[in-house]
């Protein structure tokens, strides 16, 4: 009896020294199930396992786990850009009431049904065009518009309403962020007003934590109750090189964990950005390579992944590094392949 207790003693204690001997994230259900192992998922488990322990080198206060996210390309597809697509009907009114304007791009295109043109269109251009078309609305019928929009319109591929094709490996690590403490930021080219409306059902993320570009507004105080109007000026552009300043002007810390994605060089800026002393900032790029299940598409001077080989970013395979994209049975691997 002795003997063996001390057998089960013996047995017990070594199984616990094992245990102790394991990464966190082995003793956890996985945070990140949509994920495929390999060294992208074991870096940004790493990377938040450090900078959550104190007394690691690599520990970040709570008050400074600054997040940033791209949307278009990064949070879901940007192909055909949604906010271009929810421009369509407002843009062809304005065509009925100046024919003229049928003769001029992007009208032209628009008319004729070619979503490609506002999809790789400059936001600068893209944010112009909006104020042509909404200049003088108020908020809260600018915001009608969107809802109506999302209710009703359909993806061209897939046949469902656009913000339920948000990538479901970047909800899981958006919930992985906050379950650690993050804080989680849209950062987007597109506009933050039409944004906001869907940003908290779509990711959980609260509109007040939204960066966009966005038009010039000014306040009517001659109705009960005020509003606020948009004019057709653009008031900033948070693309490029802008999307820092805009980080700066609505949080006012540098974010520890930025991703963006590779298309026109539009998150390059803000990944940089993340780079800073003492210690390093996590860069993660999404690389649309899987045709199958989304869309393969490059940039043609393959700017971002120069900056993400030169910055030592973590390059997102759409193909290898995720299991599944989407919600239900689209985007996700079957037995013979990809579904």
């Amino acid at each position: 009896m002795v003997r063996g207790a001390r057998n089960e003693g013996g047995g017990l204690f070594s199984a616990l020294s094992r245990l102790m001997a394991m990464p966190l994230q082995a003793l956890a259900a996985d945070a990140l199930p949509s994920w495929n192992e390999g060294p992208v998922k074991q870096a940004i488990l790493d990377f938040v396992t450090r900078s959550t322990t104190e007394g690691d080198a690599g520990f970040i206060p709570p008050e400074a786990r600054i997040a940033t996210f791209d949307n278009d390309g990064t949070l879901w597809p940007e192909q055909p850009l949604v906010q271009g697509a929810f421009m369509l009907k407002p843009l062809r009114a304005r065509v009925k009431q100046a024919p003229s304007l049928a003769k001029r791009q992007p009208f032209k295109a628009v008319l004729e049904g070619d979503l490609s043109g506002l999809s790789n269109m400059d936001k600068s251009k893209l944010m112009k065009l909006l104020g042509e078309t909404h200049a003088g609305m108020t908020e809260e019928v600018f915001i009608r518009e969107v809802r109506t929009f999302f209710q009703h319109a359909r993806h061209p591929r897939w046949s469902v309403p656009y913000n339920q094709l948000a990538y479901v490996p970047m909800l899981e690590l958006l919930r992985f962020l906050r379950a650690n403490g993050f804080q989680t930021w849209i950062s987007s080219g597109g506009g933050i007003d039409f944004i906001r409306v869907i940003s908290e059902d779509t990711y959980g993320i609260p509109p007040q934590q939204v960066i966009g570009s966005h038009l010039k507004k000014t306040f009517d105080g001659g109705h009960a109750p005020s509003v606020l109007r948009r004019e057709a000026r653009v008031a900033h552009v948070n693309d490029k090189a802008g999307k820092p300043v805009g980080i700066d002007e609505h949080i006012g810390r540098r974010p520890v964990f930025a991703a963006g994605n590779v298309r026109s060089g539009g998150d390059i800026q803000m990944l940089q950005y993340t780079r800073r002393r003492p210690r390093p900032g996590f860069a993660l790029l999404i690389h649309h390579d899987d045709a199958a299940r989304e869309f393969a598409y490059e940039e043609k001077d393959g700017a971002s992944l120069k900056a993400a080989r030169e910055g030592g970013w973590a390059v997102v395979s759409m193909q290898r590094d995720w299991r599944r994209i989407f919600n239900g049975t689209r985007g996700a691997r079957t037995g013979n392949g990809r579904g």
